[in-house]
């Protein structure tokens, strides 16, 4: 029954990605927001809500493991994700065509990696609002993208190809249909967390590994779908914006998670976190270095296939380790 349940959360949350991803695309072109914008936080968060629902469930579930690997784990999935986009559309040379403020936000998801990294081995509990440091930092830091987005406007770069057809929703309806799909994806983003910590008991593969691969997977589909239907719409910014966005919002998932806990919940969960948070920094900086930089044919290549590298590395290295 729980593997029939975690079955078909997985196709719900399929489906409501499909239909969320088509409703953002709608919107950026409806109303006076730009796809980064969109993508960066609308979308992204709408589609990081099975996160949400499965870090803070898992919290209440007193498994700090399972909340912390599904976070790190959903962002190294999310970059393997944009990985094999970038291997099978390498020709359209995607990142060097986003807009230049994706920059910043690639930037900043290095460092709010690198301080989850540093306080998986040490952080400073601040008692009056009973998180650490890094919680802090993570908070000035994604309210900072905010800010570095605020003024972009890609009305007139967003559009990949003109497109002559009949406008299929207007601007209220594609707004309600998100937020009806979003619903749904946080529903089905509790189920998977109740049926994947019922799995990681009956299979005892333990939580680190189940948080970090199974459930973090199935999380991350909605932000599979979305960058597919993204590029499908030729809207190279909206799929690119949607990953970096999922992965900072994620991040500052964990800041939710720190102040629900009694402690720290970094320092709760499982040493073996570390390497999955390591190999997200180092896919991390892989994946910003692929921006800043010119695509030839060989980086193009190159590039995708480190990240995709360093994510079959860490989870053989979880599974040795469970």
């Amino acid at each position: 029954m729980v593997y029939f349940l975690f079955i078909l959360a997985v196709i719900v949350t399929v489906l409501a990605a499909i239909k969320i991803s088509t409703y953002a695309d709608a919107i950026t072109r409806l109303s006076s927001v730009g796809s980064l914008f969109v993508g960066t936080f609308l979308l992204a968060g709408a589609t990081s809500l099975p996160e949400v629902t499965t870090s803070v469930t898992a919290v209440f579930l007193e498994n700090p493991d399972m909340a912390v690997g599904n976070v790190l784990g959903s962002n190294l999935f999310n970059l393997s994700i944009l990985a094999v986009f970038l291997i099978i559309y390498r020709h359209r040379a995607i990142l060097s065509s986003v807009h230049k403020e994706q920059r910043h936000t690639a930037i900043l998801g290095v460092l709010m990696t690198t301080f989850v990294v540093v306080a998986l081995f040490y952080t400073i509990e601040i008692p009056v609002v009973n998180i650490g440091i890094e919680s802090l930092v993570l908070l000035v830091l994604y309210g900072l993208s905010i800010w570095l987005l605020r003024g972009a406007d890609e009305q007139n770069s967003d559009a990949g190809d003109e497109k002559v057809t009949e406008e299929k929703y207007t601007l209220k309806h594609a707004i309600t249909g998100f937020i009806i799909a979003a619903i749904i994806i946080l529903i089905s983003g509790s189920v998977l967390t109740f049926s994947g910590d019922q799995i990681a008991i009956l299979t005892g593969l333990g939580s680190s590994f189940v948080g970090s691969f199974l459930i973090a997977t199935s999380t991350s589909l909605p932000e599979v779908v979305t960058v597919y239907v993204a590029l499908k719409l030729n809207n190279h910014n909206l799929a690119a914006a949607s990953i970096f966005g999922s992965n900072l919002f994620n991040l500052l998932i964990l800041v939710l998670c720190d102040f629900l806990y009694p402690g720290s919940i970094l320092l709760a969960a499982s040493p073996t976190n570390i390497y999955t948070g390591g190999f997200l920094l180092l896919s991390s900086l892989v994946v910003t270095i692929a921006i800043f930089r010119a695509q030839t044919k060989r980086l193009s290549i190159a590039l995708p296939l480190f990240m995709l590298l360093f994510y079959a590395s860490s989870m053989v290295l979880l599974y040795l380790l469970r």
